[in-house]
């Protein structure tokens, strides 16, 4: 990236602030970017210390004024930065062509411009579209069928009749279409559960490295479009994730639960069964949920309660030692009050 930063501007369709002759060689975070990199500025966290950047120019909300400073204003700082990175980033080298290692089934279709990594197996009438890259040692059962641009990270399983949508990015080590943990007690002992359902990922989803997404028992597990979740996320079978929801580190939600769009699941969070969240919904770290919860609602705390109410009950947990202290030593005074009152009164003391 080398350019002036009139000219970045232009690009990015930013009202500039200052010298537009500027040369920008780059772009880095706002503790650490120097006289010829640009940064960004999103939130008043980083707009009040705007002074303690070097950075050559910043990118800033539209309104934001900072005399002496070489500024791009924009509506969304973050994203315009981001998508300034992914112009001028280098990127590596497309890979195209099938390794001599890979293996297919019979019955496969392939689309343009399709990368097949080491070690890669794929099982029979399965349907990749066009420019899907497989990386080394994944599996594809029979009947998979995947969209266009798909990008798959090493060692990941994606088992049969499973459908993932174009644009999805699966990490390293995830598992799709896993028998779920379903079993039925004859009062001596556990039958499973046959699971004959597909998992179905919708456009534009991101999947963590190391997820685990169960089949259904019957129908589909169906992550709608663009659903983001990090790491070490489980999804239970017959689960709808809605779309646009983003699940963080260590998320789990059990069987039949339905999440609606544009919720946030906080990591380690939990969903239990046949509950239903409803748009918009927001979990806390490490939140238990055991009842559903309406739409907008934002809730913390395990069993959960409002996110308001779970803030005052976590500032007063550490102080119970010091409240049991003084309630014996309440109920003390009042012992010794009622017991003089009794004298008082001539009346026999317990």
């Amino acid at each position: 990236m080398e350019a002036k930063l009139r000219d970045i501007a232009a690009l990015l369709r930013a009202e500039l602030a200052g010298d537009g002759e500027v040369l920008i060689r780059g772009a880095a975070p706002f503790e650490t970017a120097s006289g010829d990199q640009l940064t960004y500025a999103g939130s008043s966290r980083f707009l009040r210390r705007i002074d303690e950047t070097d950075a050559g120019a910043i990118l800033v909300p539209r309104g934001f004024e900072a005399p002496g400073r070489n500024l791009l204003r924009v509506d969304n700082p973050e994203l315009t930065f981001l998508k300034l990175l992914d112009r001028f980033v280098p990127k590596a080298p497309p890979r195209i062509g099938i390794d001599p290692t890979a293996c297919t089934g019979q019955d496969v279709e392939m689309g343009r411009d399709v990368y097949l990594g080491p070690h890669v197996v794929i099982g029979d009438r399965v349907r990749l579209g066009d420019r899907v890259k497989i990386a080394a040692g994944t599996f594809i059962g029979d009947d998979v069928q995947m969209g266009d641009d798909v990008e798959i990270w090493p060692n990941v399983t994606i088992l049969e009749r499973c459908r993932i949508g174009s644009r999805v990015r699966i990490q390293a080590a995830t598992v799709i279409g896993s028998i779920g943990f379903g079993y039925v007690n004859d009062g001596e002992r556990y039958h499973p559960i046959p699971h004959t359902g597909i998992v179905q990922i919708d456009d534009d989803v991101d999947i963590g490295a190391g997820n685990t997404i169960d089949r259904a028992t019957f129908g589909r597990t169906w992550i709608q479009s663009g659903v983001k979740t990090d790491n070490q996320v489980h999804i239970a079978h017959n689960v709808t994730v809605g779309s646009h929801t983003v699940m963080a580190a260590q998320a789990g939600v059990s069987g039949s639960v339905t999440i609606g769009s544009h919720c946030i699941l906080a990591g380690q969070s939990g969903v239990s069964q046949h509950l239903t969240l409803g748009d918009r919904v927001i979990v806390g770290p490490q939140a238990g949920l055991a009842k559903s919860v309406p739409e907008g609602q934002i809730v913390s705390g395990s069993p959960e309660m409002p996110h308001r109410t779970w803030l005052k009950v976590h500032r007063i947990i550490p102080r119970l030692p010091e409240f049991r202290k003084q309630m014996a030593d309440l109920e003390k005074r009042l012992r010794a009050l009622e017991a003089a009152a009794a004298f008082a009164s001539g009346e026999k003391p317990d």
